[in-house]
């Protein structure tokens, strides 16, 4: 134990060079040491342990079997700290680290995804957990610490002065359906023409359900009475594929359900009255400071606002 807190870096990194060179002159030229204190230094280091590290022979210096050993754990010991120093240093530039994100869902396929991406293509060092759920969820989990920052709207019953928040943008609503729906071709629908068929809707509260409510109320049009309550994308689905259903999601989740490569066989129904959701911003806790690695993120994702 003594000895251990006597060890010092530059004593492991001289016993390494002499093993590896083979010679004590190479070994303090390379430390960038004078072959007297590179002999001083050993000298000091075999009275300590009270043994002889190395072997003198005309064709140099060869470690005994303390000296092996001492070697061993010295260039483990060196892999560690020059392990600790370049994580320490990526850290500190972004390079490196954990950051954790918290969206609902359109913003998460819009931003959120293209963000995590050129984040990684950059810096394959950082690394981020993405939780997608509604708001209530995701500023809870703000507050408890779960995430650096969230792209969520803010619940009634918070004080936002608690937080940072940062404009973001308004989301809008399509209205999905089965590419064999009997309205899947048609143009310039009104809502009254949607009455007539079932839904999934997201549950009661949620900024897609209120959305979709408060369009037929404008319109003077009643609510849609067959509905199904569910906030899962694997519910929407699947109903979606069985059924003559209409399932209201953001344009963004619209835009990926669509796409000819995901092979789901949706479109979007062309309404003559555009639906407009609540807009959702960046929050963040005003008593939390980023790492750069959580600022390389924040700063994607406002990019792509």
């Amino acid at each position: 134990m003594d000895l251990a807190r006597r060890l010092k870096p530059h004593h492991l990194r001289l016993i390494v060079k002499i093993a590896e060179s083979g010679k004590l002159q190479i070994a303090a030229a390379a430390l960038a040491m004078s072959q007297p204190a590179a002999s001083r230094v050993l000298a000091e280091l075999e009275t300590d342990i009270g043994a002889r590290l190395f072997e003198r022979h005309a064709k140099g210096m060869v470690p005994t079997r303390i000296g092996a050993a001492f070697l061993q754990h010295g260039r483990a010991i060196l892999g560690t700290m020059d392990s600790l120093a370049t994580e320490v240093e990526e850290l500190k530039e972004g390079q490196a680290g954990e950051v954790r994100v918290g969206s609902v869902t359109g913003p998460a396929v819009q931003c959120l995804v293209p963000a995590v991406q050129a984040v990684r293509a950059s810096t394959p060092g950082v690394e981020v957990s993405i939780e997608v759920g509604p708001s209530t969820e995701l500023v809870r989990g703000l507050e408890e610490g779960r995430f650096e920052f969230v792209l969520a709207r803010l619940p009634q019953d918070y004080d936002p002065r608690q937080f940072d928040i940062l404009p973001a943008r308004h989301e809008h609503v399509s209205l999905v359906v089965h590419e064999d729906h009997p309205l899947a071709g048609a143009r310039d629908l009104a809502l009254s023409q949607l009455t007539a068929f079932d839904w999934v809707v997201q549950e009661r509260g949620s900024p897609i359900r209120a959305a979709v409510e408060g369009a037929f109320f404008a319109a003077g049009v009643p609510v849609p009475p067959g509905v199904t309550n569910s906030s899962s994308l694997l519910v929407m689905l699947a109903l979606l594929e069985d059924s003559h259903v209409i399932a209201p999601v953001s344009d963004e989740v619209a835009g990926l359900l669509t796409r000819p490569g995901i092979g789901a066989r949706l479109r979007r129904l062309d309404i003559a009255q555009p639906i407009a959701v609540t807009p959702y911003f960046i929050i963040q806790s005003r008593a939390r400071q980023f790492s750069p690695a959580v600022e390389r993120v924040q700063a994607e994702v406002l990019a792509r606002l």
